[in-house]
C-alpha cells in the first residue's frame, strides 16, 4: 500500500529502474497532465532523479485581459486627433495596433528557441531509502494542495523535524505539476525561512515563470527578487513573463514595474526582447491616463532605441506614437520630432492623419503660424476629415501670435465644420478674448457655452473672472462667481480671485467670511495665497489680533509669507519667536489619528528606517479616481504640519510626511516588517470618522447601490473587521482576490453604513458615494 501510494504522488515517469544513476529528461508539461495519476496506466520510464524544465515547458493559462489591461487602454492617445471626449458620436478613423499581449505572451515559445535549460534537482520518492520517509513525503504531497494558507504553514511546522530540502523541493514542484502554483509558492516561502535552505535558481525560475503566467505578478516579483539578491541574473523568460503579467494588470503602478523590470531585462541581464514585448509595452506607454510626462517620453526612446539597434522591424506606429509623446510636452523638441518624420520617409511610411495633427499641435505650442499654416494644408490634402482639437491647435498658435481676430474666425469656422463647437474649443476661445480684455466678446461667448448645456464650465468662468479682476469690475467678477456656485463645482481657484477682488476694495467682513467658509469646506480649502491675501488685507486696515491669528494659522500650515508682508509683521513675529523658544513637541490631532487607521486600513504604507525608530507615512493618491482627486487635496491640507516645505498648491499623486518617532504606533500595528496587517486590537479604533475615510479612500459603490471595502491583510485580521462592523449591527460578506480582501455591504446594511459615516464624509464625494439604500430609523419597517 505504501508504493502505491508512493507512486501516485511521484513523478509519472517514475517507475522501477535497476539503475541509481541520474539522468536528464525535458518533458513537455502536456505530456504530463495528460496522463492519469492511476500507477496502472503511467508508462513505464526510467527513474527521473533530476527533472530538466525547459523552456518548452509550459502550463495552458487563459488569455482573458482585465477591462483596463494595456490591450484594451487604446482611447487616450487617439483622444486628441478624434475629440472623442467632447463629442461622443463621433468615430475613430483610425486605430494604432503595436502589438497586443497576446502575442507577447505566444512569443515565450520564441524566446525558448535559445533552449536554456533549467534544471531542478529531485530525487524521486520510490529512490528513498527509508520507508517511512517514503510514506510521509506522499501524504504531504496530497495534504498540502487542499489547505489554506496558515493551515499549510502549520502542517509544514509540524514536519520540521524531518523535512529537507530535497524533500520540501519535490513537494514544490508537485504542487507545479499539479497546476497549485500557488500553493508550491507558499511551500517555497516555507522553505527560503528554514536555516537548512539552499537557493535553488532552477526551481526560483520554474515557479516565477508560472506564478506570472498566471499573472500573479506580486508572487512573480517577490521569486524574481530572491534571484537578484542572490547575485543571480534570472532568465530571459522571467524577464518576459514578469513584464506581461504587469502589463495585464489594471492595479496602480504595474506599468511603472512593467518598465522599470523591461529596462533591468536588457540593461543587467543583455537580452534582447521579442518585437512582440517592445510592442506591448509601447503601447501600454501611450495608452497612460492623463498628458505623458518627460519621463514617459524617455522611456518611449528607450524603447525604440533598442528596437532599433537590435534590427528588429520599427512599425509606422512606433514612430507616430513617439512623435504624438513629444508633442504633448511642454517644452516640444521640434528637432527630434523632424527627425522622427525623416526616419519615417526612409523607411517608406507616409505621414498619416495622426502624425500631421501632431505636428499641428507641436508648432501651435511654439506659436509658429507659417508651420501650422503649412501643416493645416498637409491635413486638408489627407482628405480624411479634420478633427476638433485640430481647430484648438490652429486658435493657440494665432493666439500666441496677438491675433485674436483671426483665432475668433477659427473657432466660427469649427462651429461650422463640426455642427457646433466642442468644449475644449470654447475653453480656448474665451482664453483667448480674456487676455485681450475684449469683455463684451468674452461674455456672449460665456453665454453661448451655457446655452449649449455642455459641463465643464468652470475653466472658463475663471478665465471671465481674472479679466474682470484685472480690469477693476469687481461687480461683475461678484455676480460671476455667484454665477459659477449655481452651475458648476468651484474650485479654489476661483475662491482665490474672489477673495482678492473683496480684499481690493476692502470688504474684509465679506473676505473673512468667505475665507472661513474655504476653510471649512474640505473640497475648498485654503492655500498660501489665500492667507497671505487675508493676512495683507487684515494688515493694511491695522487689524493685529486677526493678522496674529492668520499668522498662527500659517506656522501651523507651514506656509511661507509674502516678503513685501514680512516688514509690517516685525511686533507679530517678535511675540511668536518668544514663544517658540520653549521646547515644542509635534503630537498627531485626534482627528489625523483618525484619519490615518482609516487611510491604512484602505492601503496607505509606511516606511521605517532600519532601526524602526523614525517612520513616514507614504500617501497615494490614483489619477484616475476622481475620489482621490479630491481627498488628496483635503489629506494634503490636514497633514500640513506633517509634510516637507513645498511651495507647489497643487500636492503631487504621490507625497510623504517627514520621518518621525510619532507614527511609530501605526507603523507597529498596521505595517510591521515591513507588510500590512490588521491590528489585533483593530474593533477598539473602527470609529465612524476612521470608516469614513477607508471607504472614501478604498472603498465603492457597485453599480447596484452596495457599499464594498478594499482589505489587504490576514484571514485572523478580517475576521476581527468583520466582527467589529457586525457589532454595529452591520452583516458582510467577505471574497477574497488574490491577496485582497473585499467586504461587502448589501441592502440595508449599506444604509446603515452610510448613517454612521456620512457626517464625517466630504461635501463634494457624497452624491456619488450615496448607497441606494438609505439607512432606516430603528423604528422603521
Amino acid at each position: 500500500m505504501i508504493a502505491t501510494r508512493a507512486s501516485n504522488f511521484s513523478s509519472p515517469l517514475s517507475s522501477a529502474s535497476p539503475s541509481g544513476a541520474f539522468a536528464t529528461v525535458t518533458i513537455p508539461i502536456f505530456n504530463f497532465f495528460s496522463l492519469s495519476l492511476n500507477p496502472n496506466i503511467i508508462p513505464h520510464l526510467p527513474i527521473t532523479r533530476r527533472l530538466s524544465f525547459s523552456r518548452h515547458e509550459t502550463q495552458s493559462f487563459p488569455l482573458s485581459f482585465t477591462a483596463n489591461s494595456a490591450s484594451h487602454r487604446s482611447k487616450t492617445f487617439v483622444e486628441h486627433v478624434a475629440g472623442t471626449k467632447e463629442s461622443p458620436n463621433q468615430t475613430i478613423d483610425f486605430v494604432y495596433d503595436f502589438g497586443d499581449l497576446e502575442s507577447a505572451r505566444n512569443d515565450l515559445r520564441n524566446v525558448a528557441a535559445r533552449r536554456v535549460e533549467t534544471d531542478v534537482e529531485v530525487r524521486e520518492i520510490e529512490d528513498l531509502p527509508e520507508e517511512w520517509r517514503r510514506s510521509k513525503l506522499a501524504w504531504l504531497c496530497k495534504e498540502v494542495p487542499s489547505h489554506k494558507a496558515v493551515t499549510l504553514v502549520r502542517l509544514l511546522n509540524a514536519q520540521k523535524k524531518w523535512v529537507r530540502q530535497e524533500d520540501a523541493t519535490y513537494i514544490c514542484v508537485h504542487c507545479t505539476r499539479i497546476r497549485e502554483n500557488e500553493t508550491g509558492f507558499r511551500v517555497y516561502r516555507w522553505m527560503t525561512q528554514q536555516n537548512w535552505y539552499r537557493f535553488d535558481f532552477g526551481l526560483a525560475t520554474k515557479l516565477a515563470d508560472f506564478l506570472g503566467k498566471e499573472r500573479k505578478f506580486t508572487k512573480c516579483r517577490e521569486v524574481f527578487d530572491d534571484i537578484m539578491n542572490q547575485g543571480r541574473v534570472p532568465s530571459e523568460s522571467t524577464f518576459h513573463i514578469l513584464v506581461v503579467a504587469y502589463l495585464s494588470s489594471s492595479e496602480e503602478g504595474c506599468f511603472e514595474e512593467a518598465c522599470s523590470v523591461y529596462n533591468r531585462m536588457i540593461q543587467l541581464g543583455g537580452y534582447k526582447p521579442r518585437l512582440s514585448l517592445h510592442n506591448s509595452l509601447f503601447r501600454a506607454l501611450v495608452s497612460k491616463q492623463g498628458g505623458p510626462s518627460s519621463d514617459d517620453v524617455k522611456q518611449a526612446e528607450f524603447i525604440f532605441h533598442n528596437v532599433v539597434t537590435t534590427g528588429l522591424e520599427v512599425q509606422k506606429d512606433i514612430y507616430s506614437g513617439l512623435i504624438w509623446l513629444h508633442s504633448c510636452q511642454e517644452k516640444v523638441d521640434v528637432e527630434r520630432i523632424n527627425s522622427l518624420r525623416e526616419e519615417m520617409r526612409k523607411a517608406g511610411f507616409e505621414e498619416s492623419k495622426e502624425v500631421v495633427v501632431s505636428l499641428l499641435r507641436a508648432y501651435a505650442k511654439e506659436g509658429s503660424v507659417e508651420e501650422v499654416e503649412r501643416t493645416w494644408l498637409e491635413l486638408l490634402g489627407l482628405d480624411c476629415g479634420v478633427p476638433s482639437q485640430a481647430f484648438v491647435y490652429k486658435m493657440e498658435a494665432y493666439a500666441k501670435a496677438g491675433a485674436f481676430a483671426r483665432a475668433l474666425e477659427i473657432f466660427r469656422k469649427m462651429e461650422k465644420h463640426l455642427g457646433g463647437a466642442t468644449v475644449s474649443g470654447y475653453h480656448k476661445i474665451i482664453e483667448v478674448v480674456c487676455k485681450v480684455h475684449q469683455v463684451e466678446l468674452a461674455e456672449s461667448l460665456l453665454k453661448e457655452f451655457v446655452e449649449t448645456g455642455k459641463k465643464q464650465l468652470l475653466p472658463s468662468y475663471v478665465e471671465i473672472v481674472k479679466m474682470y479682476f484685472d480690469l477693476g469690475l469687481h461687480d461683475k467678477l461678484e455676480k460671476a462667481f455667484v454665477e459659477c456656485l449655481e452651475k458648476c463645482q468651484p474650485n479654489q481657484t476661483i475662491y482665490n480671485i474672489y477673495l482678492d477682488s473683496l480684499v481690493s476694495i476692502g470688504n474684509l467682513q465679506k473676505a473673512g467670511d468667505v475665507f472661513d467658509e474655504m476653510q471649512n469646506n474640505m473640497a475648498i480649502n485654503v492655500n498660501a495665497k489665500s492667507c497671505n491675501t487675508v493676512l495683507k488685507g487684515y494688515l493694511d486696515s491695522g487689524n493685529q489680533v486677526k493678522a496674529k491669528k492668520i499668522y498662527e494659522l500659517m506656522s501651523l500650515k507651514k506656509y511661507e509669507v509674502e516678503s513685501p508682508l514680512m516688514e509690517k509683521l516685525d511686533y507679530i513675529l517678535s511675540l511668536v519667536r518668544k514663544e517658540v523658544k520653549k521646547p515644542l513637541s509635534m503630537k498627531l490631532s485626534k482627528e489625523q489619528r483618525e484619519v490615518l487607521v482609516g487611510l491604512l486600513l484602505g492601503g496607505l504604507r509606511v516606511e521605517s528606517d532600519k532601526e524602526r525608530k523614525s517612520h513616514k507615512i507614504m500617501f497615494e493618491f490614483r489619477e484616475n479616481s476622481q475620489a482621490h482627486l479630491i481627498l488628496r487635496q483635503h489629506i494634503h491640507d490636514q497633514f500640513r504640519e506633517w509634510l516637507p516645505h513645498s511651495e507647489d498648491d497643487i500636492p503631487p499623486l504621490e507625497f510623504s510626511s517627514i520621518s518621525h518617532s510619532c507614527f511609530g504606533f501605526y507603523a507597529d500595528n498596521f505595517w510591521p516588517n515591513g507588510r500590512p496587517e490588521i491590528p489585533k486590537l483593530i474593533h477598539r479604533w473602527l470609529s465612524p470618522e476612521s470608516l469614513a475615510y477607508w471607504y472614501m479612500y478604498s472603498g465603492y459603490r457597485t453599480s447596484s447601490g452596495d457599499v464594498i471595502l478594499r482589505l489587504k491583510g490576514s484571514v485572523e485580521g478580517v475576521e476581527k473587521v468583520v466582527k467589529a462592523l457586525r457589532a454595529k449591527s452591520m452583516e458582510c460578506r467577505v471574497k477574497k482576490k488574490g491577496n485582497v480582501f473585499w467586504i461587502g455591504l448589501q441592502g440595508t446594511n449599506s444604509g446603515l453604513f452610510w448613517k454612521l459615516i456620512e457626517p464625517h464624509v466630504l461635501e463634494d464625494m457624497k452624491d456619488y458615494r450615496r448607497p441606494a439604500y438609505e439607512a432606516m430609523d430603528t423604528d422603521g419597517d
